[in-house]
This record gives structure tokens, C-alpha cells and sequence, in this order.
């Protein structure tokens, strides 16, 4: 079972070579060094346990910068409200945060989803040109089309 992980890990460090998804390949670098030290499982199982948390703090750091920094403040809070553009993009990013908190729900009972996620983001990055958003959003996005065919569909 140990080389079938490895085999799907290469197969994945190749994708994300081939299709120019930093993240991924760089990820999987990660596991699979941490998997050729010979260490226990504990590493694998904080990351598992704490790793979304994790990346959803550093993104969240990353998207306060500005306000840190002082790039946005105050003033742009003020005048961006008076565009419907930015009343649409609240609207946007209220929608999304709830939406990928149905993804973490998603992924945390049905884990084996995210291989399907990766491989459609990396369809979507390799083939047609998009952009890896990770698979929280697109779990949120399955969640809700899920729930929808449940409710609907039987």
C-alpha cells in the first residue's frame, strides 16, 4: 500500500509540473518528503487535523496586508461603498465564505473527494486555462450541488 501512495503522489508531482500548478507539486514535495524521513504518522495527522486552518489563516494574513500596511483604509472602505461594484463584490465574498464553509464540512465527512477535486481543478488549471482557488471552494461547490440533488433528486 505504501508504494501505491508514492505511485499516486509522483502521478500527482507530475501533473502539477506538467500543468503549471505551483501549489500542488510544491505540496506534494512536502508529503513525500515527510514521508521519505521515516517519521510516525503524527506529521500526516496534524496536517490532516489542522492544515485547512492553517492555510485558511496564512490566506487570511495575506488578504489583511494591505490594511496593514496601510494601502487600504478607512477612506477606501468609504469610497468603495459607494460603487455597486463593491456592493457586489461583498456580496461575492459573503457568498463564497459560505459556500467553502460547506466545503470544509464536505471534505471533513467525505475526505475521498478531495482527489476528485484535485483532479478537476488540475483539468480546469492544465487544459482551459483556469485558476487553482483549491479545492475548499470547490468541496463548498460540490456540498451545495449535492444538497441540491438530494433535496430535489431523491
Amino acid at each position: 500500500m505504501a508504494f501505491g501512495s508514492s505511485l499516486f503522489l509522483f502521478i500527482l508531482f507530475v501533473i502539477g509540473l506538467i500543468a503549471k500548478n505551483k501549489t500542488l507539486y510544491v505540496a506534494v514535495l512536502v508529503l513525500a518528503a515527510i514521508k521519505a524521513s521515516g517519521a510516525s504518522d503524527k506529521p500526516f495527522v496534524f496536517l490532516q487535523d489542522k492544515g485547512l486552518q492553517i492555510g485558511i489563516t496564512v490566506i487570511t494574513i495575506a488578504v489583511l496586508v494591505p490594511i496593514a500596511t496601510g494601502e487600504i483604509g478607512f477612506k477606501q472602505l468609504v469610497d468603495a461603498a459607494k460603487s455597486y461594484s463593491a456592493w457586489i463584490a461583498v456580496g461575492a465574498g459573503l457568498f463564497v465564505a459560505l459556500i467553502a464553509k460547506s466545503g470544509l464540512d464536505l471534505l471533513a465527512n467525505d475526505p475521498h473527494l478531495t482527489a476528485a477535486l484535485v483532479l478537476g481543478t488540475i483539468l480546469a488549471v492544465s487544459l482551459f486555462g483556469g485558476v487553482a482557488v483549491g479545492p475548499l471552494i470547490g468541496a463548498g461547490i460540490a456540498a451545495l450541488l449535492i444538497s441540491m440533488i438530494k433535496h430535489f433528486g431523491g
